[in-house]
């Protein structure tokens, strides 16, 4: 427990930042509402922000988590760390698809009505009824948790921060999706990067556990087959 304690705290420019970020987020949801913070949010739209947001909102991609997982495996040659990236990029993945399919909520363009809003990007902007949560904002804090977790360098939480929070706001600007979208991805990320991360941190004994539960059955079946032959 005094071990768990201590992680945070040599981490709490990340966790400390991010708890205050979701803070305000949600303060800014309940005094505007939904549609409202949309917009006061995503009013500033200048060509050179389009085009840097467009390209950014890549970070928060499966592939490029894929890559930066790779390489952690074959060119830094760090598995512990490699693997912590891969758990944490499947279960906040597999989190926020089954949240997407269990919740009915429109992205911006599908919920606002014609010439309500009018800053959606051509050939960028999706539409559809799968925005809960962001899907984006989960995989970029998925793994900014645990690059910082494992870190030995703390300087580097506020703009590993700094950069998983850039993701989540480049998919309000994108329009992609709404505010508690982004807020629901980033705390499902950053619990998917710790889990992953005291998985990584124990995958030996937890193999040592498996193999014990595999064995009892068998040892049990064999048990059952001698006294069925007596």
């Amino acid at each position: 427990m005094q071990n768990k304690i201590s992680l945070f705290t040599q981490n709490k420019v990340y966790f400390g930042g991010l708890l205050l970020t979701i803070l305000f987020g949600i303060l800014l949801l309940l005094l505007n509402g939904k549609a409202a913070a949309f917009i006061a949010l995503n009013s500033y739209h200048p060509f050179y922000l389009n085009v840097f947001f467009i390209n950014y909102t890549f970070i928060g991609d499966g592939l490029f988590a894929l890559c930066l997982i790779a390489i952690y495996f074959f060119y830094l040659k760090k598995k512990q760390q490699g693997f912590a990236l891969l758990y944490s990029f499947l279960i906040s993945g597999l989190a926020a698809q089954i949240l997407k399919n269990l919740v009915n909520s429109p992205r911006p363009k599908l919920y606002f009505e014609a010439g309500t809003y009018l800053n959606f990007i051509e050939g960028v902007t999706l539409s559809g009824r799968s925005g809960f949560p962001s899907g984006h904002t989960a995989t970029a804090f998925a793994i900014a948790t645990v690059l910082v977790l494992m870190m030995k360098n703390k300087n580097w939480q506020f703009l590993i921060l700094s950069a998983a929070l850039l993701v989540g706001y480049s998919r309000i600007y994108l329009a992609q999706h709404f505010l508690l979208d982004v807020i629901v991805g980033a705390l499902l990320g950053c619990l998917s990067g710790i889990l992953a991360f005291y998985i990584a941190q124990n995958r030996i004994s937890i193999k040592k556990i498996l193999r014990k539960l595999h064995r009892v059955p068998n040892k049990s079946a064999s048990s059952a087959s001698t006294i069925q032959t007596a």
